[in-house]
């Protein structure tokens, strides 16, 4: 599959590492140009590019920068076909991303994302931590195999997301259309906490809508305190023991 991915992120970077591991033809850039392109994540023969050469003759496109990103983004599909899917990875942060009017309102971020490129997306990878992704990874089958939520209003969206996750070496739970893609935003019981596919569908389903953004911050700031501010990323037993006692 040919896949251009935007963003070389703590996702994004372990994203173009494993989908080209897997013998997909991968296009990756960032806001700096491909010569800041960390040449370690290319190892499997992912190509730097431009922005722009990212979306062009690919399948799927993968977004993985910061949500305040999206609307300086969003030009760029002007010309991507309507075939081609669309995959976001971003999370909600207002203490990074602005204040989002709409979403503080109830909209979704993903039903969000989608207005901002005017076309149907996918919503993938964003409920796991950086350090899980890149580390916790297994066949098909393993047990104790992670499990992702995804949402999507279209099948053609839901079936390619699926078979990416499961590529990159987790299992992919369909949590609903974009609507209800809350279940799966920063504070959600499905959220970073590494549940199996047995596990996750109780988790969606507990999920208290209202207690997200309290439960999100109160993350955050666990985590500043304890590694002095809130870029830092924790190691993934510890993101994963504070997410499990605080959202679920």
């Amino acid at each position: 599959m040919k896949i251009g991915i935007l963003g070389t992120g703590h996702i994004g970077k372990t994203l173009v590492r494993k989908l080209s591991a897997a013998g997909n033809e991968v296009k990756v850039a960032n806001s700096r140009g491909p010569d800041t392109i960390n040449e370690e994540i290319l190892v499997h023969g992912a190509r730097a590019v431009t922005s722009a050469e990212a979306l062009i003759d690919v399948d799927v496109v993968i977004l993985s920068t910061p949500l305040r990103a999206i609307p300086q983004i969003a030009p760029l599909f002007a010309d991507v076909p309507a075939g081609t899917v669309v995959i976001d990875t971003s999370n909600y942060y207002p203490g990074r991303d602005g204040e989002i009017a709409a979403i503080k309102a109830g909209q979704t971020e993903s039903e969000w994302v989608a207005g901002q490129l005017g076309r149907p997306i996918a919503k993938a990878w964003n409920a796991i931590t950086s350090a899980s992704f890149a580390e916790k990874g297994v066949a098909a089958g393993r047990p104790g195999r992670i499990a992702i939520p995804i949402a999507a209003d279209g099948v053609r969206e839901r079936e390619i997301a699926t078979a990416l996750v499961d590529e990159t070496g987790l299992d992919a739970v369909y949590s609903g259309p974009l609507s209800e893609s809350w279940c799966q935003q920063p504070g959600a019981p499905s959220y970073c906490t590494d549940l199996t596919r047995e596990e996750l569908p109780a988790a969606l389903a507990a999920t208290d809508r209202s207690r997200l953004p309290k439960r999100r911050d109160l993350a955050i700031e666990a985590i500043a305190e304890r590694v002095g501010d809130s870029t830092t990323n924790p190691d993934s037993d510890y993101a994963v023991r504070l997410t499990r006692v605080l959202f679920m």
